[in-house]
């Protein structure tokens, strides 16, 4: 994707839409020129059916949001989520989503929009993600869709879907990944004081979100690893600097983070080559060496699993 402002994203708001998951898009795709970036990422406009909306449960509403139409326009459209799953999307939305899918326009749904999605019939035979506390009535409304309940987020190349609220942070952080590489997205959740990445397929139920006593032992472990990444690492190493045992320290993770150490180990090293990749100056078999993925053809293999995309064409994209 080209530096600048030029790839215009949408936001729909709708009748009783979640104010965080609108927020949530506001701070990742809006703002004028980022400091920390050196360009503007997205064009983003926010588009209504009405003058005047209100959101969830009444707090607050929207006005002068522009209309639908802006979904013509849209590169990228953020679709609304609902709250209130049983209630029907405006036939008028469904419509604009359907023209913008069939020309091209990368659609987005947040928690519930991926049930806007389904609803407009976008998703049918293809993969989507929903919050867990309504996978069972999704599968029974929308059985022709591939859900993977117990992930974060579903990129299935034009349709990109997420689960629960905090979801739409990992969401969108991963499609600034995808448009603008590693770095850029690093910056951006580092002024969102955010993960930089946790990947698509990790669970949605972290077990202990918010930790009732600070383990500053956990955190120096992943602090360790990180400066380490060159070097073999095992679990029991993992296990070692934390002062506990590899199964303790399997369940800690899973608790923690939502995945296991050496799936951790592995996004956290492909990580570390996008970025090396985006540096420029080394040579492929040297990057994987460097990101501790050993051969150029084992990264190879990690890059197309976790990007979908090959080393040679990140470089390609992501390199002048």
């Amino acid at each position: 994707m080209p530096q600048g402002s030029s790839h215009r994203v949408v936001l729909v708001v709708d009748d009783q839409s979640n104010p965080f998951e609108v927020g949530c898009a506001c701070e990742i795709f809006g703002g004028p020129l980022r400091p920390e970036v050196g360009f503007q990422l997205y064009d983003l406009r926010l588009a209504a059916p009405r003058t005047s909306t209100p959101m969830r449960d009444g707090l607050f509403a929207m006005t002068a949001v522009g209309r639908l139409d802006e979904i013509d326009r849209a590169d990228t459209v953020i679709v609304p989520n609902r709250p209130y799953v049983e209630t029907a999307s405006r036939p008028v939305l469904l419509a604009a989503l359907r023209r913008a899918h069939a020309r091209g326009a990368r659609l987005v749904g947040l928690c519930t929009g991926a049930f806007t999605l389904a609803e407009a019939g976008l998703l049918d035979g293809r993969r989507a993600a929903v919050h867990w506390d309504l996978a069972t009535e999704f599968r029974q409304r929308y059985p022709r869709v591939k859900l993977e309940p117990d992930v974060l987020f579903v990129d299935d190349g034009e349709l990109l879907t997420s689960a629960g609220s905090a979801a739409a942070l990992d969401l969108g952080l991963h499609i600034v990944r995808r448009d603008h590489g590693a770095e850029i997205a690093n910056h951006v959740s580092r002024r969102l004081v955010f993960a930089a990445y946790r990947a698509g397929g990790q669970r949605q139920f972290v077990e202990r979100p918010v930790p009732a006593v600070a383990d500053r032992s956990f955190g120096a472990v992943i602090t360790w690893a990180q400066q380490h990444l060159d070097e073999p690492i095992t679990v029991a190493d993992l296990a070692g600097q934390a002062g506990m045992s590899a199964g303790s320290l399997h369940r800690r993770f899973r608790a923690e983070l939502g995945t296991t150490p050496l799936a951790w180990l592995t996004v956290e090293r492909v990580t570390l080559a996008c970025r090396l990749i985006e540096q420029g100056g080394y040579g492929m078999d040297a990057i994987a060496r460097r990101a501790g993925l050993g051969t150029g053809a084992n990264m190879r293999s990690l890059f197309h699993r976790h990007l979908g995309v090959s080393p040679a064409d990140y470089r390609r994209r992501f390199t002048v």
